[in-house]
């Protein structure tokens, strides 16, 4: 259930902060989600890369981003010299995100077809990538929780959140239909470069409102002088030792599982399942998006009544009911209507994504009398990267053992290389989903009187944001 708050005597933060680190989930999600989507597509099909090579490329970038995320929370969650200054977390956002964004660039631009090269090729600039994007996603994130400790700060700030990335990451997904073309990989990297100064625009917008309070400044220099230190492996042990650390941990590793799978078929749903040209994907992808943003109040009005964690299980299972559909349907018209039904169910797991997570960050930070969220997000992309693993192997063995032919042709592959298809679009993330929602319903406590007497030992503690 929802707790109550008495929020009178403490500084809400402002609608525009809100906004600000709105425009940087916007960011994120884009490049976790939407912009890696294709790559193993454009590595296999465009590409010509063996699919098996792809799987082990794709595995090795996985593994890769699996080690160094809690790494490099770890090394860049403490006061240094700018600290007191600029601040813990605005910094490093600033700094990692140039990099980032022209290493995105080169993502799609291999500099040969031979195989060995493009293998290697497709290894190196994936890792040194996501080397900046881990920085950069770590302080995003880590953010969130320090300037929005309250439940109703954190339920209104990812609403916010939901309804800019619901905005335009369709007008994003509309313009890459109407750039990508089967066959022509030029298209990719043109889209790309237009992908890429959208997203310096929206950082501009974020780091309009990532500036941290003085006294927020001080909260972390403080707790990190006086508080009991701990190195690498014993903050991993505190915080795994919390229990609702793990299951939301889990669950954000099987939600994200689900979705990169149902996200990377999309184009070979589109080619290989339904015949078209891959610029009909913005019908559904406007349909769903659509019903994304208008059903957000009342998810909001949902958590608010019901409290986080039943809107978070309710809103798993449902979502993967809502695949049930694509093991069937071949025709646009019923993946529109579809994509509506899938567009309600996925906002209110996303709006109850990251204060599901700040609420566990929390408990563990309590335990440690200190905040280290980026850390903790580290961890958190540490599982998060195991549904890039995930993806990394289904899709080319899926593919290998149903006998899909690598092809420009559209509806070109024999009956079983299509259910192959349908299978890792459909069938596996509604499993993973439906059996999580009824983990997350009998394991997770955070909620009721034992997170209104968390709140209240945070503000004792000095660790809730004045």
């Amino acid at each position: 259930m929802a707790i109550k708050e008495d929020l009178s005597e403490w500084e809400l933060a402002s609608t525009g902060k809100m906004v600000s680190y709105g425009f940087g989930y916007l960011v994120v999600n884009y490049l976790l989600g939407a912009g890696l989507s294709r790559l193993i597509y454009f590595y296999e099909v465009e590409m010509l890369l063996p699919a098996m090579l792809v799987m082990i490329a794709y595995v090795i970038f996985a593994v890769w981003n699996m080690v160094n995320d809690p790494i490099l929370g770890y090394m860049t969650d403490k006061p240094i010299k700018w600290t007191r200054k600029w601040g813990l977390r605005a910094p490093w956002i600033v700094l990692s995100s140039f990099p980032m964004l022209l290493l995105f660039i080169f993502i799609w631009t291999p500099p040969s077809r031979d195989a060995m090269i493009l293998f290697f090729y497709f290894i190196i600039i994936t890792c040194v990538f996501d080397t900046f994007f881990s920085i950069y996603n770590a302080h995003v994130y880590g953010g969130f929780t320090n300037q929005f400790p309250s439940e109703f700060e954190r339920r209104r700030a990812f609403s916010i959140a939901a309804l800019i990335m619901g905005i335009f990451m369709t007008v994003m997904s509309i313009i890459a239909a109407t750039i990508i073309e089967y066959g022509k990989p030029q298209t990719f990297v043109l889209n790309a470069l237009i992908m890429v100064i959208l997203l310096l625009i929206f950082n501009l917008f974020q780091f309009a409102g990532i500036r941290e309070s003085k006294e927020m400044k001080e909260m972390f220099i403080n707790k990190y002088e006086t508080a009991e230190k701990r190195n690498f492996f014993q903050v991993t042990k505190t915080a795994f030792s919390s229990k609702n650390f793990v299951v939301s941990l889990i669950g954000y590793t099987v939600a994200t599982t689900a979705t990169q799978l149902a996200s990377a078929s999309g184009i070979y749903m589109f080619k290989d399942v339904y015949g078209l040209d891959y610029a009909l994907s913005m019908l559904p992808s406007i349909a769903g998006a659509l019903a994304f943003i208008v059903i957000i109040p009342f998810w909001y009005s949902y958590a608010r009544k019901h409290g986080f964690k039943k809107t978070y299980w309710v809103t798993f299972i449902i979502h993967g009911l809502s695949y049930i559909p694509y093991l069937f349907i071949s025709d646009i018209y019923s993946a529109t209507i579809f994509a509506v039904i899938g567009g309600v169910c996925y906002s209110g797991e996303v709006i109850m994504l990251m204060p599901v997570a700040s609420d566990t960050y929390d408990e563990v930070a309590l335990k440690m009398g200190r905040r280290q969220d980026a850390t903790f997000v580290g961890m958190r992309n540490f599982f998060f990267r195991i549904a890039f693993l995930v993806v990394g192997v289904i899709l080319p063995v899926v593919h290998v053992l149903t006998g899909y032919v690598a092809t420009e042709e559209l509806a070109a592959q024999t009956a079983l290389a299509t259910w192959g298809v349908r299978i890792h679009r459909a069938l596996i993330p509604m499993i993973l989903l439906i059996v999580m929602g009824f983990i997350f319903r009998q394991f997770y406590d955070l909620e009721g009187e034992k997170k209104a007497e968390l709140v209240k030992q945070l503000k004792e503690a000095g660790l809730f944001r004045t």
